[in-house]
């Protein structure tokens, strides 16, 4: 039996993570790691005890904000960062493993917190209908190495 990557493995656990938000729009999972180490998981979905999107509004979800974002979820990167925040782990000089790449604002976050590299399962961008992905393209401007994720996770389903 061959032996994972810790890309294969950080990444199969943010697909799987993106199984349990409750958006009926888009599961996304993100996994923040520094040094072989896992420091903070995430998915997306409204703040911890308001809740959730799929019971509360199973045919519509969440009201949308001015550019058609769901106007109440946390993103799953943010959550990713938020938790290790709270809890005192440092982000700075972390690889975030996320299944969907950030969008601008949470690119700016990103940056602000020191993380040095982002592994993306798919694109924001095609996901939008956008021309760019502009949380990529503000990442990279600014020395945040990014990579779009070119392995195989076996036994995945498709993601929402």
């Amino acid at each position: 039996m061959s032996k994972l990557e810790f890309n294969d493995i950080y990444m199969e656990l943010a697909a799987n993570l993106a199984k349990k938000s409750h958006c009926i729009k888009r599961h996304v999972g993100a996994v923040l790691t520094k040094d072989t180490r896992i420091i903070s998981i995430g998915y997306n979905g409204p703040p911890a005890g308001t809740h959730n999107c799929d019971e509360e509004f199973p045919e519509t979800g969440c009201a949308r904000d001015s550019k058609g974002s769901c106007s109440l979820a946390i993103h799953a990167e943010q959550n990713a960062i938020l938790y290790a925040v709270k809890n005192n782990a440092s982000v700075a000089g972390s690889t975030l493993y996320v299944t969907l790449s950030p969008c601008l604002a949470c690119a700016r976050i990103i940056y602000s917190m020191g993380i040095e590299k982002v592994i993306y399962l798919k694109s924001y961008a095609e996901y939008k209908g956008l021309a760019s992905d502009e949380g990529v393209d503000f990442l990279e401007k600014f020395g945040v190495k990014t990579e779009k994720y070119r392995g195989e996770i076996k036994g995945l389903t498709e993601l929402i």
